[in-house]
């Protein structure tokens, strides 16, 4: 069965590559559980030499012989180089730190090396069961700290609604982080595993709207809608997929204008246009500040340097762990503090991360230009055109896009390494199907 498969080898004491990945990217969905449980800071650094050191081994290790598979994977080296090269080339133009350049380049390309890592091993249908079970498992654990937090701490009650963080204690917008993640976790449970109950299917959806009510995540309902709007757009020229999609779309607004007026009343701060103004207004004025500092034509094209602007290393990487950072010769500029300073000066400041400037495409296009934003976007289009054949990682790659003008979460680790994780499963799940189906026809 599946004959065309390499098999990974299995062997007294040795760990499939599957589950070197899994365990590498717990590194970086846990850190900040065992940062609140007094472990050193830097255990939040530890998946940035993990990462590599394992997806480079489980490249070299790879006895793939599928032209697809290889000619993907060197297309993806490729562009991951592209992109290491502008961020290099910027901080040189603006003399910053080797130390912006490593940071930098892991934050935004530390989830491709895990996509490239998963799309270059062969995996067989057992090792793709366990592979998403642990992927599976870990965000239930995201979702019952959650719940946890919710229910029995009662955080949302005697603090505030940010508090519900799941996994991602005491991180910035962690509740809008663990949000992202139980949402993705809902959809793809329910389309995907179907050799499940639907009942069961549809009462972890349930948990996971649960989630989203008491953490306050409205940007994560906002997200996922536009990213249903958007592939209902794309649906236009088949009426099938456009009216079965548009009855989704429909009944998710229908859901949220319900929960506005019951159970989810700050939805309707939304409905309020004078405050969308004003947030657009918060929203934007990162640019005007970035440009200002611009002291060469090329800085339109490269930027300010790797971590000088409005990027997560930029905005308070940098600052909140100087004591790790400074003697390897970090270096920021005052960008990322002027832009705070007009955040606080504002009524909407601390009211959501929906109106920060400090947001992901600003921060990439900040610190690196609008070749380095290319490079960026390049990577996603190839993930779009190679790996997404069909709509739900298409749907999660648009989510991905999408929350990119939510603070920075396209530079969060936790949260891309689990959306690069699902996506990289669909395609092997694409792939072993692929491979059944052509068994089939040649022994018909």
């Amino acid at each position: 069965m599946l004959q065309e498969v390499t098999f990974e080898k299995k062997s007294r004491g040795f760990i499939p590559n599957s589950i070197l990945l899994i365990l590498a990217f717990s590194t970086a969905f846990f850190p900040r559980v065992l940062d609140a449980l007094g472990v050193p800071a830097t255990v939040n650094f530890v998946h940035f030499a993990i990462i590599p050191i394992t997806c480079g081994f489980v490249l070299l290790q790879s006895r793939t012989k599928d032209p697809n598979q290889i000619a993907i994977a060197q297309l993806f080296f490729f562009a991951i180089a592209a992109l290491l090269t502008i961020i290099t080339a910027s901080a040189f133009l603006n003399n910053a730190g080797t130390i912006n350049v490593i940071l930098d380049f892991l934050l935004l390309g530390e989830p491709f090396l895990l996509l490239l890592a998963i799309i270059s091993i062969s995996m067989t249908e057992s090792s793709q069961a366990r592979f998403r079970n642990w992927l599976m498992g870990f965000a239930i654990v995201n979702l019952l700290f959650a719940f946890f937090q919710a229910f029995v701490l009662r955080l949302n009650i005697t603090n505030n609604a940010d508090f519900i963080e799941g996994v991602f204690i005491g991180q910035g917008s962690g509740h809008v982080v663990s949000g992202a993640v139980s949402m993705t976790f809902g959809v793809y449970y329910l389309t995907r595993v179907k050799h499940h109950p639907l009942w069961m299917r549809l009462s972890v959806m349930a948990a996971v709207l649960v989630h989203i009510v008491v953490s306050d995540t409205k940007q994560v309902l906002a997200i996922f809608l536009a990213s249903l709007l958007i592939i209902i757009f794309f649906k236009s020229n088949n009426i099938s997929k456009f009216i079965q999609y548009l009855a989704i779309g429909v009944g998710f607004i229908i859901l949220m204008v319900v929960a506005a007026f019951t159970v989810f009343r700050a939805l309707r701060i939304w409905a309020n246009l004078d405050v969308q103004q004003q947030g657009l207004e918060l929203k934007i004025s990162a640019f005007p500040i970035i440009i200002s500092h611009f002291h060469s034509p090329l800085n339109w094209l490269l930027g300010l340097g790797p971590g000088h602007t409005v990027s997560r290393l930029g905005g308070w990487m940098i600052e909140k762990y100087s004591g790790l950072l400074a003697p390897f010769g970090v270096t920021s500029t005052g960008i990322g503090d002027r832009v705070w300073e007009v955040t606080a000066a504002s009524w909407l400041g601390n009211k959501s991360s929906w109106f920060t400037p400090l947001f992901g495409w600003a921060g990439i296009w900040g610190d690196l230009g609008f070749l380095g934003l290319g490079a960026y976007l390049c990577l996603w289009w190839l993930v779009w055109k190679k790996l997404c054949h069909t709509d739900i990682p298409k749907f999660f790659v648009l989510t991905i896009l999408c929350f990119g003008f939510i603070l920075s979460q396209i530079e969060e680790p936790g949260y891309m390494l689990f959306m690069a994780s699902i996506i990289g499963l669909c395609w092997q799940e694409h792939r072993l199907r692929k491979i059944a189906e052509r068994e089939a026809a040649i022994d018909y």
